[in-house]
């Protein structure tokens, strides 16, 4: 009974190491798309931030009547 057990043991040990290989991959996946989305923000900002320059604009919107009224 006691071999029985420690097989048993042995097989839910076997099938956790595994899963926990699946989740570290997920986890590194998921990271690995932070950074880039991160990466994007940061050039649309400074896209941004360089338009604003160029034009002179503050960056304030002007609430306006749209023209179909």
């Amino acid at each position: 009974m006691n071999e029985e057990r420690i097989i048993e043991l042995e097989i839910k040990v076997a099938y956790q190491e595994d899963l926990l290989q699946a989740l570290n991959q997920v986890v590194s996946q998921q990271q690995q798309q932070i950074d880039r989305l991160e990466g994007v923000c940061r050039l649309l900002n400074e896209r941004m931030q360089n338009l604003l320059a160029e034009t002179g604009n503050t960056g304030e919107t002007v609430h306006e009547i749209p023209p179909h009224y």
